[in-house]
């Protein structure tokens, strides 16, 4: 029974995407910890671990979205896919803003993790080497996103702890079904996976530097871009290790 379940390539999907899905939760949860003192900590921190996702995130669209999403597609599609991803945010952004809903890390965590969920169910009946690992650093770059949208969302609204950790949880589902879409209806369309990839690419590029970037800068503060670096590396490394 368990080499079975072994061999199935859409049992293990769903595993893979539902443990990187979960580690969105599980940052909530350690951002729900009580404050840090001294004061001056606490904040050097929260903007240190925004950066760090900002970097991971800008890791993704550099190294996985946007050369996976033009391998497959023709000049003009990649530029519509790419330029119609940041105006769709952008129009998205605006009507969050206009309802009173910050939550532009949620939005970006959501962005990266789904796309990233598809490709991997449509490619992993080609090649299923280095799926624990892409698994991995999806889940490595959920974990900071999930902490820096739990206390967007915490410090924005009359969320309770609970509620808030909880529907995190409930979004780590996106990860299974997105990876069982991906491999059931995109397998024979990489075109199609492609520019999904690069919607998202640009869309998160544009959150990036709209939300994110902005938030994680501190005056006379060194942590925060060092932070962003250390992001972007951990981006750098899990490429390497999958490329060979």
């Amino acid at each position: 029974m368990i080499e079975a379940l072994q061999s199935n390539g859409l049992v293990q999907i769903l595993l893979l995407t539902l443990m990187a899905g979960l580690a969105m939760p599980v940052g909530a949860a350690l951002a729900s910890i009580e404050r840090i003192h001294p004061r001056w900590l606490e904040t050097e921190l929260r903007h240190s671990v925004i950066a760090f996702g900002g970097g991971a995130l800008l890791a993704a669209v550099a190294l996985v979205l946007v050369p996976d999403g033009t391998e497959n597609l023709a000049m003009p599609s990649i530029v519509l896919c790419f330029a119609a991803g940041g105006l769709a945010f952008m129009a998205l952004d605006r009507w969050l803003a206009k309802n009173g809903t910050p939550a532009s890390q949620l939005v970006a965590m959501l962005s990266d993790f789904v796309p990233e969920a598809m490709a991997l169910g449509a490619t992993f009946s080609v090649s299923s080497e280095g799926g624990v690992l892409l698994a991995g650093i999806i889940a490595l770059q959920n974990l900071p996103e999930g902490f820096n949208s739990y206390r967007e969302m915490a410090d924005a609204t009359h969320y309770r702890r609970r509620k808030i950790v909880g529907s995190f949880t409930l979004m780590a589902l996106l990860g299974p079904a997105a990876g069982a879409l991906g491999y059931f209806l995109l397998s024979d369309t990489p075109q199609l996976v492609s520019g999904i990839m690069l919607f998202a690419a640009g869309g998160i590029l544009y959150i990036i530097f709209q939300d994110i970037a902005p938030q994680a800068r501190l005056d006379r503060h060194w942590a925060p871009p060092l932070g962003a670096l250390a992001g972007f590396l951990l981006g750098v490394i899990g490429e390497v290790a999958l490329t060979g």
